[in-house]
């Protein structure tokens, strides 16, 4: 019987007993774990994308048209806020109760969402959705990493990657068919049999010793990081839309994140136990991989928000058509993020893969960039497959970076970390996109309207209307329109290249710390302060 099967998570360990040691876990046992984690993920991921489909049914449904940013932005805030939480808390009290308490706050929340009689309701419900979503974001990587060792870890990750991809595609498609011939309220409903399952198989095969340890829960540091993340969340969120950027809202939110993420450092510096730990930012790498966590993030998410709008806007394409034709990029990334990771198993080599992705995300970007009206649908989906390579190789392998260079008791607040960095660039590059976009827009709107003697007097993107009311306006018009939205859009991809440039530079810059094995002895890890020895406790 192997180690993984004689210690139960919530087992009293031996006195004694090495915290940093964690049993060994035959092929076979990673892949059900595997099969519960990724479920779960499913769960979180597809529920989050298949409500964008609903969300014109939902407002007439319940009326709020002025609340619709809340209804996505609420989730997206919770989310970023709370995952650097839910790492801390399952060194506290176990990976395996922690993971399945974000499912169960998901599934809950998601339920409650599905019932919701106004906006008020479905927007509070959305939130407390989103501190679900937070754990179930940041700690199935940190449960691969408590049961598969770094290098060979890379198999396995590419399977997340295969998660990300299915969930993107199949979520908006899905949505439009429960609109279509069920309830939206059912777009909420649908993760329940999923999440069931996954809860089910992570109970029967997760089994890992837990060592408690003699520690208090860091409540400044989390009421001040989670107060500085709202603040920034909230500004970067509804800036533009809800508020003015030139105005006491945006500034007042501004200076409160500054000042909430100042008193997270001095609280951080002085905790005990903290929920991010400064010496972390000592550590070379983890800092490096955080930056270009946060930069890919910008690019990935502002590339994948504002893709679909010059599909349906400009090609007159369907919602379902225009998430069909990202096929290419879920396709490129789950194929590279499989090959990059199987690589790294049989090589132990891993720093070329993010440097590469980064270059390839910024060429993907720089491609898209010269996107006009009349291109092919075959370009698009050859350059945005050349996107999806790049961040196929370069996610994971951050991640899988900043985990090799801690010490193991340092993983779970290292892998939250980085995806905390990760969710924070996503809001930054929709936020920052999106008001590229509009600011392009409008000033285009009014110089070609001008150009061709027009009386079209511009505005935001969402004063044209829906696609499809666009398609109905006349054609001088509508050749204006389609012209102004591409060269928008253009812009928006091209900002999007030197980002993507600084990702493989912070990439270039990483050591490349040999990968830990089974079968090798742990590496020192690369810190400038050696993390405190847990004590051994009983565990519950």
């Amino acid at each position: 019987m192997v180690a993984g099967q004689q210690l139960e998570a919530g087992t009293r360990a031996k006195p004694g007993a090495d915290a940093g040691a964690v049993p060994h876990f035959t092929h076979k046992q990673v892949m059900e774990i595997m099969a519960g984690l990724m479920l779960a993920m499913l769960t979180s991921m597809i529920s989050t994308s298949v409500v964008g489909t609903a969300l014109p049914t939902i407002v007439g449904s319940l009326g709020g048209q002025e609340q619709l940013a809340w209804v996505a932005s609420a989730t997206l805030l919770t989310m970023t806020a709370s995952t650097p939480l839910w790492g801390k808390l399952s060194d506290l009290y176990g990976r395996k109760l922690m993971f399945q308490t974000s499912l169960v706050v998901f599934v809950l929340s998601s339920v409650a969402a599905g019932f919701a009689q106004d906006m008020g309701q479905l927007i509070a419900a959305r939130a407390v959705q989103g501190i679900g979503a937070g754990g179930l974001a940041a700690l199935p990587q940190i449960i691969l990493g408590d049961v598969v060792e770094p290098r060979e870890r890379g198999r396995y990750g590419g399977y997340m990657g295969a998660v990300f991809g299915v969930s993107t595609v199949t979520g908006p498609l899905l949505g439009g068919f429960i609109v279509d011939n069920l309830s939206w309220r059912w777009t909420f409903w649908i993760c329940v049999p999923l999440a069931v399952v996954a809860f089910a198989v992570i109970q029967k095969v997760l089994k890992l010793p837990f060592v408690r340890r003699d520690a208090k829960v860091d409540w400044w540091g989390a009421t001040f990081i989670t107060g500085g993340t709202t603040a920034l969340m909230l500004l970067l969120s509804l800036g533009g839309q809800e508020f003015g950027w030139n105005s006491a809202w945006s500034y007042g939110l501004g200076a409160l994140s500054l000042v909430m993420f100042g008193l997270a450092v001095v609280a951080e510096r002085r905790a005990a136990d903290p929920i991010l730990p400064p010496r972390l930012f000592g550590n070379a790498t983890f800092a490096l991989s955080s930056l270009a966590s946060l930069l890919v993030g910008v690019a990935m998410f502002g590339a994948m928000m504002f893709l679909p709008q010059y599909l349906q806007i400009v090609k007159g394409m369907s919602p379902s058509g225009s998430g069909l034709m990202t096929l290419p990029l879920v396709f490129g990334l789950l194929v590279s993020s499989i090959v990059v990771g199987r690589l790294v198993s049989r090589t132990g080599r891993w720093k070329v893969y993010p440097v590469v992705g980064m270059v390839l995300v910024a060429i993907g970007l720089y491609l898209l960039s010269g996107l006009h009206v009349d291109s092919s649908l075959v370009t698009i989906g050859l350059d945005i497959a050349v996107l999806g390579i790049g961040l196929g190789a370069a996610m994971q392998m951050l991640v899988l970076a900043a985990q090799n260079a801690a010490a193991r008791t340092d993983l779970a607040v290292t892998t939250s970390g980085v995806t905390f960095f990760r969710s924070l660039g996503g809001a930054v590059g929709v936020a920052a996109f999106g008001a590229i976009l509009g600011n392009r827009l409008s000033s285009e709107l009014v110089s070609l309207a001008r150009a061709a003697d027009l009386p079209l007097t511009g505005g935001a993107a969402p004063s044209l209307g829906s696609p499809d009311a666009i398609r109905h306006l006349p054609a001088p018009v509508l050749g204006v329109i389609l012209e102004a939205f591409t060269r928008a859009i253009q812009t928006v991809f091209l900002v999007g290249v030197p980002i993507a440039v600084l990702g493989a530079a912070a990439a270039l810059f990483l050591k490349e710390i040999p990968l830990r094995s089974s079968h090798a002895p742990q590496a020192a890890p690369e810190t400038t302060e050696t993390p405190k020895t847990p004590e051994t406790a009983p565990a519950g």
